[in-house]
């Protein structure tokens, strides 16, 4: 193992923490990026990803966009109430971009990623469990196992991209949680009807169930009780259709094919403060968030590249990277961002997932008026697809 400090070392090697190790390419600013799992060759995950325009812009300039071999772009987005009137329906053209973004598969997306960062010659192992990390004033060291051997590497700023693991060790971080009582239900449906670029997003109950656009076909991220979720998951595929028929309504038809299901748990989380002694958090380690108008990933993509640029600007700047002064900036740069983006999915599931009729009745209102005023729906489209600065 080298024995140079470097200037960055990142903590888990998921597309977040890929990507902050593609914007630090080629900038002078030695990295060393530290993955738990194996390559991507061994790893299927079949979640869909819904990637705004602005998470578009961000992969294209990274050279990662156009390694991917499936994406298929978001026009419109139908939102709905069920069992209420109101609806809306946001366009690319009310937020003014070519498209408002596009679904990809997550597997692929690590596999284009990881590609691009092996063409690189990055620092990066797989493979490397990371055990246990220490901070002084002017660095971090991190100690990992690798190939039964413990190791250890030091840098200037460590970058936690993990999802929260390690910094539960930080004594200066703590996580606010809430547990939603609902868990995702995601698989690729085939319906009768085919429709090419629109996202469904339909509010009931239980939560949010969104159809996005897959080439013809959809993927399906079905929100559901713990308790249903296992109920639905164990179907056969014949039940399972007509089940989803059920709840989501005759829009598309019937649905007539269903892929692999899996199923996991939501819940709300966030680090607080996501700075300390040399470490960043972003991605998941930062927050985690319910699925709801798919702002999780985004926002951990930004997380990523306004981090890159604070580094880069430090270091240009001839000011060392890692210090408080830094990372006192780039806390303040994420702060409305990540809070605005937090408290619109938890009060979006908290207003549309209740049994109360008079508030189902008011958020339907609240739909049809927001399709009335179009300069109120660009501000909405943009800052789901740019972020607070939209």
């Amino acid at each position: 193992m080298a024995a140079e400090q470097y200037d960055i070392i990142i903590i888990g090697g998921g597309p977040v923490g890929m990507a902050l190790a593609l914007a630090l390419h080629d900038t002078g600013i030695s990295s060393f990026l530290l993955e738990a799992r194996g390559l991507p060759e061994k790893i299927e995950d079949p979640r869909p990803l819904a990637l705004s325009h602005g998470s578009h812009l961000i992969l294209h300039r990274l050279g990662v966009w156009n390694n991917l071999t499936q994406n298929t772009p978001i026009t419109t987005i139908h939102i709905s109430n069920r069992g209420n009137f109101g609806q809306t329906i946001l366009t690319s053209h009310d937020a003014g971009v070519p498209t408002l973004g596009f679904v990809v598969n997550y597997h692929d997306l690590f596999r284009s990623m990881h590609k691009k960062l092996t063409a690189s010659k990055a620092n990066y192992i797989a493979g490397a469990a990371v055990t246990r990390l220490e901070t002084h004033e002017s660095s971090g060291t991190v100690y990992f196992d690798y190939q039964g051997k413990e190791e250890s590497v030091a840098a200037k700023l460590l970058v936690l991209a993990d999802g929260g693991h390690l910094a539960k060790q930080l004594p200066d971080i703590t996580y606010q949680t809430h547990d939603y009582q609902q868990w995702a239900v995601v698989a690729n449906v085939k319906a009768e009807k085919k429709q090419t670029g629109i996202a469904y997003e339909r509010f009931t109950i239980d939560g949010p169930v969104a159809l996005l656009p897959h080439q013809e076909d959809f993927s399906l991220v079905w929100t559901v009780s713990p308790e249903t979720a296992k109920e639905i998951t164990a179907l056969n595929d014949e039940a399972f259709l007509t089940r989803l028929h059920q709840h989501f309504g005759d829009r598309l038809g019937k649905f007539i094919a269903a892929g692999k299901r899996s199923a996991f748990p939501l819940t709300l989380k966030y680090a607080t403060p996501i700075t300390t002694q040399r470490i960043a958090l972003i991605g998941n380690a930062a927050q985690t968030l319910h699925p709801v108008a798919g702002q999780g990933f985004n926002l951990g993509l930004r997380d990523a590249y306004e981090l890159a640029n604070e580094i880069i600007t430090t270091k240009n700047t001839r000011n060392e990277v890692g210090t408080s002064t830094m990372l006192s900036k780039y806390r303040q740069s994420r702060q409305m961002d990540s809070s605005a983006g937090r408290i619109f999915t938890d009060s979006l599931v908290k207003l549309f997932s209740n049994e109360s009729k008079m508030l189902r009745q008011a958020c339907g209102l609240g739909l049809s008026t927001l399709d009335c005023m179009p300069p109120f729906k660009r501000f909405v489209a943009r800052r789901m697809i740019f972020g607070a600065r939209g």
